[in-house]
């Protein structure tokens, strides 16, 4: 079979173009740009287009699937070229589920932990011995590739993001999965570019939940107030909520969980990822791992890149590396800090980045999200607000939404020169976003901060 992606060099499109290449498929593709990680592992793998740009003429009836991603636009030339020949087109959730609709999948929603849940999954499946396809939004250590698709696999894993489709399958991408199993996390107002309300960002859990096959189970956290309300809309299925599940902390300020008179010490920290923790378990329950075998291989799983990522520490601090970009993901990630080391001080800093996060409407929303942090501060670049097309924002407007005594940084060199200057004794640094404070290697900066 012969697929051609168009806007290839995506997170998930570099990574789906992989597992079809390396399950044998025809692959090739194009993009305007690509850029680290993705540039050198589709090089790697011999899927590297030679040159940038879209093709028209790469578009021809010999391709049996046009593979869409979000990158592209509705007048995309190689899109418009597909359309004309009448060939195929999917999103790649759309192809996904094509690939495993004979399959069991168990799909992981939720506007935060679902990254986590996901891989903690996948961790204690393969530590099983069991096989599994899967698709998750980071790089998990022991997998090759954020996607994995075999046919001899009877088990689909899928983190269900609720983000659009594609430039023309408006459809949110887990409204494709149909799953017998399904986690919901939470809800928490985000995407607000393609949401403009909170309900309307609502009613797509809403149609999640009505998207479980019948006889299927929907495991939900009970503290979350919007699914208490939606939780039981699918009068097919079974609702189950699930709540932190009951540990305590040893001398060295560990989680740990006992089962069966044995004591498990994790390897994560904070109270959400007790609750992953907790979801994780029913699923892979689910799919068939005992209990003693999951407690047995969740204490291992050290968690996905940049989610609570240690990157350095020495004997009196520590720096932390996080995905964190909306107030309900930054609120619980400072609070997990904050717990693990209650003695050392805190300096968080965030990066505004994504549309949502850069919209004037949405910005109020952070109003006190970082307050147990000791230091606040707060990153955003004019250049990117300009090349999202986006109106401008004034530092102190930001100010004024996260607090007070939030700093407020717009070049990265000062933001960087200013951590550089701090005495890091007994002090933490975390930083959080979805992309990289334009430009920063966290890795090399490390060793600026912590000696």
């Amino acid at each position: 079979m012969k697929i051609h992606f168009i806007a290839i060099g995506g997170a998930a499109m570099h990574n789906l173009a992989i597992a079809l290449h390396k399950k044998g498929y025809d692959v090739s593709g194009s993009d305007d740009e690509i850029f680290n990680p993705s540039l050198s592992r589709l090089e790697k793998y011999g899927l590297l287009p030679a040159e940038f740009g879209w093709f028209p003429q790469k578009i021809n009836k010999q391709i049996d699937i046009i593979i869409l991603g979000m990158h592209a636009r509705k007048d995309n030339p190689e899109l418009v070229e597909a359309q004309k020949k009448g060939l195929k087109i999917f999103s790649y959730p759309e192809f996904l589920y094509e690939q495993t609709k004979n399959k069991k999948r168990i799909v992981i929603g939720g506007s935060h932990g679902k990254t986590t849940i996901t891989s903690m999954i996948m961790h204690v499946l393969k530590s099983a011995n069991m096989k599994f396809d899967y698709m998750v939004g980071a790089n998990i250590k022991g997998f090759d590739t954020m996607v994995e698709l075999n046919e001899n696999n009877p088990i689909a894993i899928f983190e269900g993001d609720e983000y659009l489709s594609s430039p023309i399958d408006l459809t949110p991408k887990f409204h494709w999965y149909k799953p017998q199993i399904a986690i919901l996390t939470g809800i928490a107002w985000d995407h607000i570019n393609v949401f403009p309300t909170f309900e309307n960002y609502v009613d797509q859990f809403s149609i999640f939940i009505k998207s479980i096959t019948s006889g299927g189970k929907l495991f939900w956290f009970e503290g979350d107030e919007n699914l208490q309300k939606i939780s039981n809309l699918n009068n097919q299925i079974s609702s189950i909520p699930y709540n932190t599940h009951e540990y305590f902390i040893d001398d060295n300020e560990n989680i740990c969980v006992k089962h069966q008179n044995k004591v498990y010490k994790m390897s994560v920290f904070g109270e959400h990822n007790l609750q992953n923790i907790n979801a994780a378990r029913y699923a892979c329950l689910e799919a068939g791992v005992s209990e003693t075998v999951f407690w047995e291989n969740i204490q291992n799983f050290e968690g996905a890149a940049k989610r609570l990522q240690l990157v350095k520490e020495n004997a009196n601090s520590s720096f932390y590396l996080d995905f964190a970009h909306a107030p309900s993901k930054l609120r619980a990630t400072i609070k997990a800090l904050k717990q693990k080391y209650p003695t050392r001080k805190l300096i968080a800093c965030m990066e505004l980045h994504t549309f949502s996060s850069l919209q004037k409407n949405f910005i109020p929303h952070y109003k006190d999200c970082m307050k147990v942090a000791d230091i606040a501060i707060v990153y955003y670049s004019h250049d990117v607000i300009k090349h999202k097309r986006l109106p401008a924002i004034e530092e102190d407007f930001v100010r004024e939404s996260f607090g007070d005594n939030t700093i407020v940084f717009t070049d990265t060199n000062e933001l960087q020169e200013y951590l550089q200057e701090y005495n890091y004794h007994e002090t933490n640094l975390l930083m959080m976003s979805s992309g990289n404070f334009n430009g920063v290697d966290f890795f090399e900066f490390s060793d600026k901060i912590i000696k």
